[in-house]
């Protein structure tokens, strides 16, 4: 039915006469950005509770919203006079009180709109109901007239149940004109089929992979914290190779086998790990999870939805976004990689996947569990006060060995001019792909060069109307902006002097070093790796496969290459710019260069043969890179936290951003002036700012930063209340609050 045919429809049905004692009065929230929920009329007989589905009026048009729960002590009496009606119930099965409670603790937190955090959990209105008109084939016991083998294919395949036309002639091998032929002549029976057929259930007691007496200690621990009866979030603190996926599926299994209803949802923070992880999953388990990330079809996400707010859908598996599914039951979180920044949402309503999974699990009285071989300083210090329960895998498995890693002083060990790769680097390659082995390089840069710069009148090439350097990507021929997506092809002279050919690369990416490795080592096999070079999830994988079954000699990679993945014959990590993540003033740059670095030395040696890992720093001398050559990762974060104490940064005290944005600088200004003006007293509290943003200018607008600094005891979210009520916003700037702020650009 069209949209405006439906609309008309319901809105008739709502001007029908409605009897004042059959009604009743239900707040309804729709996912746009509003604060609240409104007051509709509902016949009695629709039965409405919290958590229903309906559609309902809503300026001009008819939305899909929820019955949002009535706040406590409200007055019964109404007018129904003033009220609109509510169009109908749908009928998809209700969101869980569980979820409702844990959306409105979501929008109070981080002090976004009720309604677009519940917009997080729910599906457009179409997607509620499943989609009609989808036949399937069956085989209806009657023979044709004539048999082929194709026919007879095809009959065989239907005798498993209804399957669609193509889906027949996939299994068959036959075409679909062979299906529809057979069911004209009666040998297969039409009927309606769900396009979103049900996840098979997963087998807890399925063959596993054996564990290690020292990973077995560590599963029997793990459950036997899980299954108290108040559960502490749970530290699953074990060194990279060591097993901690075995050890934790083995806790999914006892909860599947536990408890028959149970929902489960594992996060991991890259969609790149996520088909391999899928592969892992239902091998253990016998049956496919459901995968949630920002890859799949609208087709799968429609299914998964379906069958997670059903129950059906008992083990998922996706990226941060999979925590607001709309679960029936869910009774495990584990966050894999729990230190990763990536579980930081920055667009639209920003959170921590991390933070709110563990704040689920509280609210609904079920474990959490996190994991990491290098765990954030957050996760740390719960340990330490107690909050938080752990388990520790002290070696890697099967005998394997930590890689040797150590520094390389490039102000005395550096390479020679016009090279990247320092003589240890290059000797290092040389004996990982000599002896059998595989080399990686590491930079965190993508392109060939972070900027471009003419060198007769020092002009840097920068985004129009943006701060941001233009990166140059010479396999493309073409100038990116990694802030705003903005490219161009280099040009030939300086867009201010005019010199032709004095535009020149300054300092390295990946695609530079890339080029040196083709020059150095030209008979190796050789791959780039970087979210350029590999733009989907499934060409990362061909490139990550290709590496782990040994069809690739030197690859040189970004981040990307750190996250979960095994390489058995990798056997040398060289890291061409160590030092780069510790610049720009970020309170965690020494803590996250930490984690990267260690995870990324930690991809070598996982197997029979040793690993090592050589680090190119400036600065040798700084707790990171002692830390990361000492492996002494423990007394690196007592010495970290010990400076966020003394700073109270977090996680000893609390932070928040406030950023204005607006294309009218002049207005910016003034508002930025008011809101400054306007800080409350408070006790505990500290306000810098405003300032302007380290990019000023990002896609034609400006824009002002204040930092909020605060005790650990300080409701930071009621002073922002105070203080940004007091303050008239113009239509032309716009305001974000960012509560437990990652990034400060």
């Amino acid at each position: 039915m069209p949209e405006e045919q439906a609309r008309e429809e319901l809105q008739a049905q709502m001007a029908l006469p409605m009897a004042e004692n059959a009604v009743m009065r239900v707040k309804v929230l729709f996912p746009l950005p509003l604060f609240q929920a409104f007051d509709y009329l509902a016949p009695a007989e629709m039965g409405l509770s919290p958590g229903d589905w309906v559609a309902a009026p809503f300026g001009r048009n008819v939305f899909y919203g929820v019955v949002w729960p009535a706040d406590a002590g409200e007055n019964e009496e109404f007018d129904a006079s003033k009220l609109k009606a509510v169009a109908e119930k749908v009928g998809a099965p209700p969101l869980a009180g569980e979820i409702l409670d844990f959306l409105a603790w979501v929008a109070a937190y981080t002090m976004f709109p009720l309604g677009s955090v519940l917009r997080l959990s729910m599906r457009s209105g179409e997607a509620l109901a499943p989609p009609q008109g989808l036949f399937g084939y069956r085989a209806s016991g009657a023979a044709p007239d004539r048999m082929t083998a194709q026919r007879e294919a095809v009959l065989e395949a239907a005798g498993e149940g209804a399957l669609t036309a193509k889906e027949l002639a996939e299994k068959s091998g036959a075409s679909e004109g062979v299906v529809r032929g057979l069911a004209k002549a009666g040998a297969l029976t039409e009927e309606r089929i769900d396009p979103d057929p049900p996840f098979a259930e997963p087998n807890p007691d399925a063959p596993s992979r054996p564990l290690s007496p020292e990973q077995r200690a560590a599963a029997d621990a793990l459950i036997e914290k899980i299954s108290a009866p108040s559960p502490s979030p749970v530290l699953l603190d074990g060194v990279t190779g060591s097993g901690k996926t075995e050890v934790y599926l083995d806790a999914v299994a006892h909860v599947l086998r536990t408890q028959p209803d149970a929902q489960i949802v594992i996060l991991i923070p890259e969609i790149a790990l996520t088909l391999p992880f899928l592969k892992r999953i239902e091998e253990r388990f016998g049956a496919e999870p459901a995968a949630w990330h920002s890859d799949i079809s609208s087709a799968a996400r429609r299914r998964v939805w379906r069958r997670v707010i059903e129950g059906n859908a008992r083990l998922v598996v996706g990226a941060r976004s999979a925590l607001f599914l709309p679960y029936k039951n869910l009774r495990l979180i584990v966050v894999d990689e729990e230190h990763e920044s990536a579980y930081k949402q920055e667009d639209g309503v920003i959170y921590q996947a991390r933070d709110m999974a563990v704040v689920r699990g509280a609210r609904g009285k079920f474990p959490v569990v996190l994991a990491s071989a290098t765990p954030s300083l957050e996760t740390v210090v719960n340990v330490d006060q107690g909050r938080y329960d752990i388990v520790r895998l002290e070696s890697r498995f099967g005998g394997a060995q930590l890689p040797d890693v150590r520094l390389v002083d490039m102000r005395h060990d550096g390479p020679e001019p016009g090279s990247w790769l320092s003589p240890q680097l290059v000797d290092g390659v040389n004996q990982a792909i000599g002896s059998g082995g595989q080399a990686l390089l590491f930079l965190n840069r993508r392109g060939y060069a972070p900027l471009t710069i003419c060198r007769r009148c020092g002009h840097r090439m920068k985004a129009p109307d943006s701060d941001t350097f233009l990166v140059e990507h010479r396999f493309e021929n073409k100038l990116v902006c990694h802030h705003t997506g903005f490219s161009m092809p280099k040009p030939d002279a300086c867009p201010v002097c005019n010199a032709v050919g004095s535009l020149a690369p300054c300092g390295p990416g990946v695609e530079r070093i890339a080029e040196e490795a083709a020059q150095r080592w030209p008979n190796a096999r050789r791959a780039v790796l970087s979210s350029d070079t590999a733009p989907s999830p499934s060409q990362m994988r061909a490139i990550l496969d290709l590496m782990r079954d040994g069809g690739i000699d030197i690859l040189i990679a970004t981040q990307i290459v750190a996250k979960g993945h095994n390489f058995p014959n990798l056997t040398f990590v060289g890291v061409v710019d160590a030092d780069m993540g510790l610049a720009g003033g970020d309170l965690r740059a020494a803590e996250r260069t930490y984690q990267l670095l260690n995870q990324v030395a930690g991809r070598a040696g996982r197997s029979e043969k040793a690993g090592r890992a050589l680090l190119q720093t400036f600065a040798p001398e700084t707790a990171v890179m002692q830390a990361l050559a000492g492996g002494d990762r423990d007394d690196f974060l007592a010495a970290e936290a010990q400076s966020r104490m003394d700073l109270g940064f977090p996680p000893y005290g609390r932070l928040a951003a406030i950023i204005l944005r607006s294309s009218n600088e002049k207005l910016l200004q003034d508002s930025a002036i008011e809101h400054r003006n306007a800080i409350p007293r408070a006790d505990g509290v500290e306000v810098w700012g405003p300032a302007p943003a380290p990019f000023y200018r990002l896609r034609g607008e400006a824009r002002m930063r204040f930092l909020v600094k605060t005790r650990r005891d300080v409701h930071v979210q009621g002073f922002l209340n105070a203080w940004l009520k007091k303050v008239k916003l113009p239509g032309a700037v716009r305001r974000v609050v960012d509560i437990d702020p990652y990034t400060f650009l």
